[in-house]
């Protein structure tokens, strides 16, 4: 089953009754094993970009180059957790504006296909599912389970209601839409549970949308993942074998088009290990094989983009993703044309004209440690509770929250500080009378020797370095999820504060009175987390000004940047792989002065060196330090050999 050209003069947009058009339909024929669009055979070409990671400001801009790269469509994730981040509280405005985005596609020409989820993966939170979910802790996700359920159709019902006026027989680009992502990965097996879900999509979107299941190409994954009303799929990596791949869908769809849901263009990564590379020739060379056999395959990822704030997910064992999702793609995280996009134009499409950058440094100054802010940070006070409560429990769904308590005793020789059942998610940093003391982190270091008179205040500021996206694991709790203990003695009457970092930074440009107490640290040469600003002024009148540029972090350790409130993500130097995070044009100006605003939760290179950080023009996001591993690939859904 092979397309047929398009008929020249006939827009699919034209007022259809008065040329006497058909109506605009796609579906499948399982006679000819194909898609059917608008009554012709049909094959797509699709690439995955992903809306929450690319700033909306540059939407346009990246799917004119998808579209120029020679593909047919697009498919794109909906984060429930980006839309819906406290319970009943939607947000569809700015970057989240899912509909403008369509339209933009649809305007471009690029057809869509959705994975509205309601859990996606993804390398993202949650794997999209919203954090407050967890406040019923016996919750079991992705399954029938009721309130799970509940949840789950009240959001669809919000969502859902939207997509239908953008599917393709409506006039809009959208042509199919996924239930759920990869379910024959996860435990649970379920059917009573896809079956709803099945349900409740066609309750809002009717029977005319093609909608389909996406498994890893075994009948292993396929026999929990797939379900009778819903088109299964497959995904695959290059250099493997395109016959037995697409012979494992035949287990599920015996007649039908051949589709390849997520063909791999790169990897992911996480935080230590090394920046994962896939070679464009064997990219190009499985591509080909795939589209010799008539099949549909969607690029996953085209173009990768960012972990913008504290979107970022993570993989057991415990294992977080970095601020960047540049995945090797075509086009890279500033959406610059690569080598492998000219390497698979040679098979699907044309060519653009890259991005441009900014180049510049600066110094910034401290304004005032977590401590000495608290009140700014979390407006509310404390949280008093015997024991340690989560994240979600105190309606902390991001960043970070400050558990404090009083040193039971005196600790003048050094007294063992541990978290018995590694219950520290996910790094914690630990001071006494804002006296450093050392790291806790999860499933790497769950001792630290402290030392402190009684009736001192212990701080243990917590991270949430991403939850489980993959996987059993996604009821992944942050926080103190269990006791910490003294010398065995169980800590107890702890004063909780959620911080509002974020909604704070503005109060940081100016800073506050009196000036930080710098203290050595106990051991090693930790400071106390830290806030830091500075402004920078881009020249006025300067024809192309502001533009694309990377921030590098020399010396610095680990933490958090915002540009004029623009929450960027983390950066980790001493781990790498990456070093530099993405800045777009768009968030920075010339009219005015930049702020920039730092969180160093470790160490700063301000007590000894320059106190600055630099703009690049070039990303690095693959280097080599002196904790970086070798790539960890156990998460990828079929055996694959990729050179580092």
């Amino acid at each position: 089953c092979f397309p047929k050209p398009p008929q020249i003069g006939k827009s699919p947009l034209s007022n259809e009754s008065s040329l006497n058009i058909p109506q605009r339909t796609f579906g499948i024929d399982y006679d000819r094993n194909c898609f059917v669009k608008d009554g012709h055979p049909f094959r797509y070409i699709s690439g995955s970009i992903h809306y929450s990671r690319v700033p909306r400001y540059y939407w346009k801009d990246r799917l004119l180059k998808m579209k120029m790269a020679g593909l047919d469509a697009i498919q794109t994730y909906v984060p429930w957790n980006y839309h819906e981040p406290q319970m009943g509280v939607y947000d569809f405005s700015g970057d989240r504006d899912l509909e403008y985005f369509l339209q933009l596609a649809n305007e471009i020409g690029l057809l869509v296909i959705l994975r509205a989820g309601p859990y996606i993966c993804a390398e993202w939170d949650m794997g999209g599912l919203p954090a407050w979910l967890l406040e019923k802790e016996s919750i079991v996700l992705r399954s029938s389970d009721s309130d799970y359920l509940a949840a789950v159709e009240k959001w669809m019902g919000v969502l859902l209601p939207k997509m239908k006026h953008h599917l393709y027989q409506n006039g809009g680009p959208i042509i199919m839409v996924q239930v759920e992502n990869e379910y024959g990965s996860y435990f649970a097996c379920d059917y009573d549970y896809l079956r709803s879900l099945l349900k409740i999509f066609r309750q809002h979107l009717g029977d005319e949308v093609v909608l389909f299941t996406t498994d890893g190409a075994s009948q292993f994954h396929l026999k929990c993942g797939a379900l009778q009303g819903l088109y299964a799929t497959v995904d695959f990596a290059p250099g493997g074998n395109v016959t037995a791949a697409f012979l494992a869908q035949r287990s599920s769809e015996p007649t039908g088009p051949l589709v390849n849901s997520e063909f791999y263009t790169g990897w992911l990564d996480h935080w230590g290990h090394r920046h994962v590379v896939v070679p464009s020739q064997t990219i190009a060379k499985t591509l080909n094989e795939i589209l010799e056999r008539g099949a549909n395959v969607n690029l996953y990822m085209f173009i990768g983009g960012t972990n913008f704030g504290y979107w970022n997910g993570a993989n057991m064992p415990y294992m977080s993703q970095p601020t960047s999702y540049d995945y090797d793609a075509p086009l890279s995280e500033a959406g610059d044309l690569t080598e492998k996009y000219f390497a698979l134009r040679e098979v699907i499409g044309m060519v653009s004209i890259p991005s441009t950058f900014l180049e510049w440094f600066f110094e910034i100054s401290q304004v005032g440690t977590v401590v000495e802010v608290l009140d700014r940070l979390s407006p509310s006070g404390p949280v008093k509770s015997t024991y340690p409560l989560t994240f979600v429990q105190v309606k902390q769904y991001f960043g970070f929250v400050l558990y404090r308590t009083k040193l039971p005793k005196n600790c003048t020789e050094p007294t063992q500080l541990s978290s018995p059942l590694n219950g520290v998610h996910d790094r914690a940093y630990v001071s006494v009378d804002g006296v450093q003391q050392g790291v806790l982190e999860r499933g790497k270091s769950l001792m630290i020797n402290i030392t402190g008179n009684a009736g001192a205040n212990l701080d243990i500021l917590v991270e949430n370095m991403g939850r489980v996206n993959f996987g059993r694991y996604n009821n992944d709790f942050k926080g103190l999820v269990s006791n910490l203990t003294l010398d065995q003695d169980i800590l107890v009457d702890w004063e909780i504060y959620p911080l509002n970092i974020d909604g704070a930074v503005n109060h940081f440009i100016h800073g506050y009175p009196g000036h930080p107490k710098r203290s050595g640290g106990n051991p090693q040469s930790y400071e106390a987390p830290a806030f830091y600003t500075g402004t920078l002024s881009i020249p006025g009148g300067i024809p192309d000004l502001p533009q694309d540029t990377y921030v590098k972090f020399p010396d610095w350790t680990k933490g958090q940047i915002w540009i004029n409130g623009f929450n960027l993500g983390r950066y980790w130097p001493a781990r790498g792989p990456q070093l530099t995070l993405f800045v777009p044009s768009n968030i920075l100006v010339s009219s005015v002065p930049n702020n920039i605003t730092v969180l160093e939760l470790e160490h700063s290179p301000c007590s000894t060196l320059l106190c600055e950080i630099e703009f690049v023009d070039e990303p690095i996001i693959n280097a080599t330090t002196p904790s970086t591993l070798q790539a960890d690939l156990l998460f990828v859904p079929q055996p694959l050999s990729f050179p580092l």
